[in-house]
């Protein structure tokens, strides 16, 4: 028999799992205490062991589901560095997290726009050290290949907004067709980097012109020499070379 210890922390974790399963349906804010602590196994009085109250309850799963997604996330980056590209281990992490663990993907995302104030400030502070560490790590990566791009926390922003966009829509779609939609995925978050990486050499979309990746030899030279007016030197690169992300 387990120490009374593990036994707390046991009921603990059957209570969050028993939040999870029910708020899959209607949500966390239709939830009742008694609910839970019926669909857990305890008795409605030994809930104020482990929780203050409801919304307690509810900041609980957050906390974890971020925490282990950003924690896959960077192992997934690190490990890139000497396999493959960080955007395709990394996204390919991160569907294999969808896999495993739909139902604290659904309650992350769907409460954000919930209806209580603690939920969605906690979402949304968690969702500010996902930007934070990928936006330190496209900065690490930038000054490493010597390349740079303008604005990463912007960019990190933005790649994230694509993953869990692309992620709500992964839920609701067969695995089978998951596979297509981390090609998206991909695909966007590359464009993403190269055009961070356009811009930072100067290119605007606004002023209609090719991106510098699809420049021939004597284009690029002659934007460099009207924009910089530098040292003049091929910009013809293939996707794989532009962005040492990828």
């Amino acid at each position: 028999m387990g120490t009374r210890a593990e036994k707390k922390a046991k009921n603990r974790k059957n209570i969050i799992q028993a939040a999870l399963n029910l708020s899959t349906s209607n949500g966390f804010a239709c939830l009742s205490l008694r609910e839970v602590t019926r669909a857990a196994g305890i008795a409605p009085t030994s809930f104020y062991r482990h929780f203050k109250d409801m919304d307690d309850l509810g900041l609980a799963p957050v906390d974890e589901v971020s925490l282990t997604l950003r924690q896959l996330l960077r192992q997934a980056r690190r490990r890139a560095r000497v396999r493959r590209g960080v955007i395709r281990t990394s996204v390919e992490t991160f569907m294999e997290y969808l896999e495993n663990n739909e139902q604290h993907f659904r309650l992350l995302m769907g409460e954000r726009l919930g209806e209580q104030k603690g939920f969605r400030k906690e979402i949304k502070k968690e969702t500010r050290r996902f930007v934070e560490e990928l936006a330190e790590d496209i900065i690490k990566e930038s000054e490493a290949s010597q390349r740079d791009i303008i604005n990463p926390e912007l960019v990190a922003e933005t790649m994230i907004t694509v993953i869990f966009n692309l992620g709500m829509e992964a839920l609701e779609i067969p695995s089978k067709q998951r596979i297509e939609l981390a090609e998206r995925m991909v695909s966007q978050l590359e464009i993403v980097l190269l055009g961070a990486e356009a811009v930072s050499k100067g290119w605007k979309a606004s002023s209609g012109a090719r991106l510098p990746s699809l420049l021939n030899g004597d284009e690029a030279s002659a934007i460099l020499d009207d924009e910089h007016d530098s040292d003049r030197a091929p910009l013809e690169r293939s996707r794989e070379e532009s962005v040492s992300f990828m």
